[in-house]
């Protein structure tokens, strides 16, 4: 990396970012693949970090990183279309810029799940966040133990990754089960809800870390199954999402508590942030 880019790296200044491959996912939900447009580049991504993606004439919004390559400095985000600022990201063309800047946020504790069964429970949009650990653990498989994935979505039309599914489904070092809350006759698979999963997944909860990601009630209720099959509170993590606007922790859009999601989180150990998720509406 060249010394102007590590003067801007993580900071204020979104970098101009040209879009360079672009793929829909369901009916509102894009993958977009991102490389600098210029020699600056922003620092690399460790799995769990996000990056504040500005859309020029519509603003910025947080999104988590899906996959990065340090040495390019390219990155995959895949966003749902849910508002002004998502909807001008997922129409953007291939070949146009968007801003970016980052990385943000504390990581996935990979190095603390060293040896340790790893258990990945996602749901819905829960998964591009939680990618890049599959991904660092089957790229260095003999550091770790078992690897299990449980997907939940809400349809079959809602799952989003297929054929990354069907290829990790296929190994024989991973485990993959998935379930959607409702499907028609042509679905053959699971139907249910994620926390379904967990009592027959295969791993040891004695020397397991959990990973787990998605709408806060289906993590509140996924630490519940998760503790009951005998997972130390501990040792499970969860990623929260709220309204970043600094990504710094300066605004306090973001707050929970006494905690910042943007800078303390947004990946926290559950026991940090249990009482929290458990006040409605805050």
């Amino acid at each position: 990396m060249c010394p102007a880019a590590e003067a801007v790296a993580g900071g204020l200044a979104p970098l101009p970012y040209r879009l360079t491959g672009k793929r829909q996912e369901t009916a509102d939900t894009w993958t977009l693949e991102l490389e600098p447009a210029r020699a600056e580049r922003m620092a690399p991504f460790e799995p769990g970090q996000f990056a504040m993606l500005y859309a020029f004439g519509a603003g910025e919004a947080p999104i988590s990183v899906g996959a990065s390559d340090g040495a390019s400095g390219r990155m995959v985000h895949t966003i749902r279309a849910v508002g002004a600022v998502t909807e001008a990201l997922c129409a953007t063309a291939t070949g146009q810029e968007i801003g970016a800047r980052g990385p943000f946020g504390a990581a996935w504790p990979l190095a603390d799940a060293e040896g340790a069964d790893v258990v990945v429970v996602a749901g819905g949009l829960g998964l591009p966040p939680v990618r890049p650990v599959l991904e660092r653990v089957l790229a260095e498989r003999e550091r770790f133990g078992t690897l299990s994935l449980l997907y939940g979505g809400r349809s079959p039309d809602d799952l989003l990754y297929r054929d990354a599914l069907e290829e990790w489904g296929a190994r024989p070092d991973m485990d993959v089960e998935v379930t959607v809350d409702s499907a028609g006759a042509d679905w053959r698979g699971r139907v249910g809800v994620v926390t379904t999963l967990i009592p027959r997944a295969r791993f040891d909860p004695g020397r397991a870390v959990a990973m787990v990601v998605g709408p806060e009630v289906m993590m509140r209720f996924t630490v519940a199954a998760l503790r009951e099959r005998g997972v130390p509170a501990e040792r499970i993590h969860v990623s929260l999402e709220r309204s970043m606007k600094c990504a710094v922790g300066v605004c306090g859009h973001c707050m929970l508590g006494p905690e910042f999601v943007c800078k303390d989180g947004p990946v926290f150990p559950y026991t940090r942030v249990e009482r929290w998720l458990g006040v409605p509406a805050l």
